[in-house]
């Protein structure tokens, strides 16, 4: 089943320069890249999103570093694509990542772990509406979508 997710580029990831390389693992995986959009996210934009992490102990801070610097917002595409694009993610605690995974190979430290990506269904719905508008998200075929995807 074809998904939508959401993935958003923290401002390490901008700033040392990986955007590229990151949407590149997305790629090369057959995934679509149908929105991007780059910005500094305002506080309030910032506690919507982390909502529920409001009550932990480090909810200032994340929301703190998240406004801190520009950020790249992506909507991405693909057969089940919730649960890849978090396997290629890896673990939150980039220490814990496997090599291969985009904080395996890109962040060490938690609180600077290079990518947000949805972990559900309902968190990309969620986090898709509360950065993009329906006008932003380009629906399009890849002219190679018949060599990636298997015929229904």
């Amino acid at each position: 089943m074809k998904q939508k997710s959401f993935v958003m580029l923290k401002p390490d990831a901008v700033l040392r320069r990986l955007a590229g390389r990151i949407i590149n693992k997305f790629e090369e995986r057959g995934l679509k890249i149908i929105a991007a959009k780059m910005l500094i996210i305002q506080r309030d934009l910032a506690e919507q999103h982390y909502g529920e992490h409001s009550e932990k102990p480090f909810f200032k801070d994340l929301v703190d570093y998240i406004t801190s610097g520009p950020v790249l917002a992506l909507v991405i595409e693909g057969e089940e694509c919730v649960s890849l694009i978090r396997k290629m993610v890896g673990s939150t605690n980039p220490k814990e990542s496997e090599p291969g995974t985009i904080r395996g190979d890109y962040a060490i430290d938690t609180g600077r772990n290079v990518i947000h990506a949805s972990d559900s269904l309902k968190s990309a719905k969620r986090e898709i509406s509360l950065f993009f508008s329906d006008p932003e998200i380009c629906s399009y075929i890849l002219p190679d979508e018949e060599l990636i995807y298997e015929e229904p």
